[in-house]
């Protein structure tokens, strides 16, 4: 039987869980600093295989990609401009092999890094990136792409411009946000509200925030989200809390049950699938693994 789509699935009352960290896994598997992550899906592709098996075997029903930095503005960085797809395709296959058929592969596509306000870049130059970088997770075998940690209203609406027509993927958008007096924003100044408005006006099928807060700070970030596309499906991407500076490095205090008490309480917010970002295990998935099941 094939395969459903994300949002189809969604759309009918099932909660789903997504992945956890990979950079900090990667880290651990013994990526340097300065070195170029998604490199590793060419030269070391067994360790990224080992962090996506990894999720999967936790419980997580879909995955993403190590392809974050794979627009060609940010390989260039490396001197790996010319390898753009090369890399994605890569990167998405390695997921594919680790999610088998039953499972979604949600490709990862993060910010180029260009500011359009400062005019350092075009919007036909940001689109041609995205396209390309898109254009090759599809290939690599992507059922969806993740355009994440998003702050520009304009740079996500060129991603998912460039998704929806360029591959047959259903697009997912996530924003990351910052607290402040008055209240949650990104650091362009988008509200959650305005974020999803934007996201599901360029043709996003799936919306939420990643990164930046732990959830229970996500709880009130997808209400609001919720309050102001109320038919779009929200996938959350939370940190295992928020960061501690220990000895000089960012640390994350929450356990996997510490997080997963507030599976409940998100979903009940508004979020139909629910995942990790900076900080989150296996283990921290297995527990939301748990938390999902048990909701019934």
């Amino acid at each position: 039987m094939k395969k459903k789509g994300i949002l189809t699935t969604v759309q009918s009352g099932k909660i789903l869980v997504s992945d956890g960290a990979w950079g900090t896994f990667l880290q651990d598997l013994g990526l340097k600093p300065g070195e170029c992550p998604e490199l590793w899906c060419v030269e070391r592709s067994a360790q990224v295989l080992e962090v996506a098996g990894s999720y999967i075997k936790a419980g997580a029903d879909m995955i993403e990609s190590n392809s974050f930095g794979g627009t060609r503005f940010k390989l260039e960085h490396y001197g790996l401009g010319q390898r753009v797809s090369e890399i994605n395709e890569a990167a998405a296959r390695i997921s594919r092999q680790a999610a088998g058929l039953d499972k979604w592969v949600i490709a990862s596509m993060g910010p180029t890094g260009k500011i359009l306000v400062s005019e350092e870049v075009t919007e036909e130059e940001l689109y041609a990136a995205f396209k390309e970088q898109a254009m090759a997770l599809a290939k690599g075998g992507a059922d969806a792409v993740c355009i994440e940690t998003m702050s520009d209203a304009d740079e996500a609406a060129l991603a998912i411009r460039a998704a929806r027509e360029n591959t047959r993927c259903e697009v997912i958008c996530t924003f990351t946000f910052q607290r402040s007096a008055r209240g949650y924003h990104t650091m362009m100044g988008l509200t959650p509200g305005k974020a999803a408005e934007a996201a599901v006006k360029a043709g996003a099928d799936i919306i939420g925030p990643n990164c930046g807060n732990g959830m229970e700070q996500m709880i009130q970030i997808v209400n609001e989200m919720k309050a102001a596309a109320s038919t779009t499906p929200i996938l959350v991407h939370a940190n295992a809390g928020l960061p501690k500076r220990v000895n000089g490095m960012d640390v994350f205090p929450e356990s996997p049950r510490q997080m997963a008490a507030r599976v409940k309480d998100v979903v009940e917010a508004g979020a139909s699938i629910v995942g990790g970002c900076c900080g989150t295990t296996p283990a921290h998935i297995q527990a939301i693994r748990q938390a999902v099941d048990q909701l019934g």
